[in-house]
């Protein structure tokens, strides 16, 4: 199973008004459609989206959506909706329906914590909120049976990767793929931004399709080969090894790479240089993958003096959601920009829904 952003193409919205709500919503449904999602499906996506966003608009003054379809063993949509208004101070009694502070029904985030596959949230009063949803084929509460999957995975992934304001093509890129229990990640940003940029991040996460049983060095020195007809990038890989607890990574170039745990945050190591045109060095470190630890791989559109401990509880929320607060607080935003987090499964126990 090998995910991506050639795969999975973003749009951002910037959400103040009820009639942007209309428009993000006939987006999303038919980003729906397009991925085989049925109409009953594709409802809950709309009514999902509607509750959610309203909620921005009335209660956070406006906000940001990312809409991620997801190709993976189920199809589904994916929403980051974030804001910087005044927060929650009390998520459990907000997800109760009846519970309002703007005089209306406050039926809401309840309702769209019931109906959404998966649903997490993240708030801090005075500094605004992140809602992650995702709505997938054959789910809901309709009693109807899901559609068959395989066995769940060992991972949870979550990204944001958008081009810079005003361009169309990302110069970013970002994957994901499995052999065996090994989970191989990259985060390629190609040097400038728009379609030349584009299409060298895209050699790169076609090379590293190939080649997912090398070691993660070996990998990039493919990549490096292959990119040399391209303006080049900056490339980091990382195999991730649920068994032993280790991570091995490689990258060259500006892509800043780190495993956040309870106790520690420790970066990993890359050389300078640009993959395609001038490496000194390919050089494979290994580190330690502590149980509950993320991995955090991001291109330099995003800032990198962020700290997860500065945002308590964060860390234990959805990876995706974690990726979406640092998109909203750290991104430069005059670049192309990607961050992805990665952590073993099952290590996000207060997660909501």
């Amino acid at each position: 199973m090998e995910i991506s952003s050639l795969d999975t193409f973003p749009l951002l919205w910037s959400v103040d008004d009820r009639s942007q709500v209309g428009e993000v919503r006939r987006v999303a449904t038919s980003m729906a459609g397009r991925l085989g999602l049925d109409e009953e499906d594709q409802g809950r996506v709309a009514l999902v989206l509607t509750e959610a966003l309203n909620n921005v608009v009335k209660h956070g003054g406006g906000g940001q959506v990312v809409l991620r379809p997801i190709v993976d063993s189920r199809s589904g949509v994916e929403a980051l909706i974030m804001d910087k208004g005044p927060g929650i101070e009390d998520i459990e009694r907000a997800l109760r329906d009846g519970y309002s502070t703007a005089g209306t029904p406050g039926t809401g985030l309840g309702a769209v914590a019931r109906i959404a596959d998966t649903f997490d949230i993240y708030s801090v009063v005075g500094a605004g909120t992140a809602l992650l949803v995702r709505v997938c084929a054959g789910g809901g509460e309709t009693g109807r049976p899901r559609t068959a999957v395989s066995p769940p995975p060992r991972y949870e992934a979550g990204t944001v990767c958008l081009p810079r304001a005003g361009e169309t093509a990302c110069g970013d890129a970002w994957a994901l793929g499995r052999r065996g229990e090994r989970i191989v990640i990259i985060v390629a940003d190609g040097l400038g931004h728009g379609p030349d940029a584009s299409t060298a991040s895209m050699e790169a996460i076609r090379v590293f399709r190939k080649s997912l049983s090398l070691p993660p060095a070996d990998i990039l020195a493919e990549i490096h080969a292959a990119l040399r007809s391209t303006r080049g990038a900056a490339v980091a890989v990382a195999a991730l090894d649920p068994e032993l607890k280790q991570i091995r990574y490689a990258g060259v170039g500006n892509i800043a790479s780190s495993i956040v745990s309870a106790t520690e945050t420790r970066s990993m190591v890359s050389h300078n240089g640009t993959v395609g045109h001038e490496v000194r060095k390919i050089q494979e470190f290994q580190y330690d993958w502590p149980t509950g630890a993320l991995v955090i791989m991001q291109s330099d559109g995003l800032q990198t003096h962020w700290r997860l401990d500065r945002y308590p509880g964060l860390e234990v929320r959805h990876p995706a959601l974690i990726a979406g607060v640092l998109y909203r607080d750290f991104t430069r935003g005059r670049d192309d920009v990607t961050v992805l987090a990665v952590r073993q499964a099952g290590q996000n126990e207060s997660s909501v829904g």
